[in-house]
């Protein structure tokens, strides 16, 4: 088992400050499903954490407010039947939302100036298909 989960590749989270809650899920399974803590729900306190840099955490709290209660964001997986692969995927999930919550902000997109010819070509093009609707309502009128 890992002994932490890596967010991106400056960030590590150390597995001390995740806490699981195991309890029975539902899904495929059978009389398995009814006797086993398969499900897994982890927490990871974002608001309190000492492994994300005080601007990450800030962005991290921005974008995942929805998400979080009390500055808490909990992540249940019980798609699969052993409790291992379950909290794996609660492991893989967690990182994939908190690499994106911490990424940097997208580049501005700066507009560029149509070129005049591909402008002319369009104009040219809507003149040419008018006359030839024009052409078509005169046939038939």
């Amino acid at each position: 088992m890992p002994d932490h989960v890596r967010v991106r590749d400056s960030v590590l989270i150390p597995e001390a400050e995740l806490s699981w809650r195991f309890s029975r899920s539902s899904g495929p399974g059978g009389q398995h499903v009814n006797t086993s803590a398969t499900a897994a729900e982890l927490s990871f306190d974002v608001a309190n954490s000492p492994s994300l840099p005080e601007p990450l955490r800030d962005r991290a709290l921005q974008r995942l407010a929805g998400r979080l209660v009390r500055g808490v964001l909990t992540i249940r997986a019980e798609e699969y039947r052993s409790q291992q692969r379950n909290r794996d995927a609660a492991r893989a999930r967690l990182a994939a939302i908190l690499g994106d919550a911490i990424a940097p902000p997208p580049k501005k997109r700066v507009p560029k100036k149509i070129p005049r010819g591909i402008n002319e070509r369009r104009l040219e093009n809507k003149k040419r298909r008018s006359d030839v609707k024009r052409q078509r309502s005169a046939r038939w009128s």
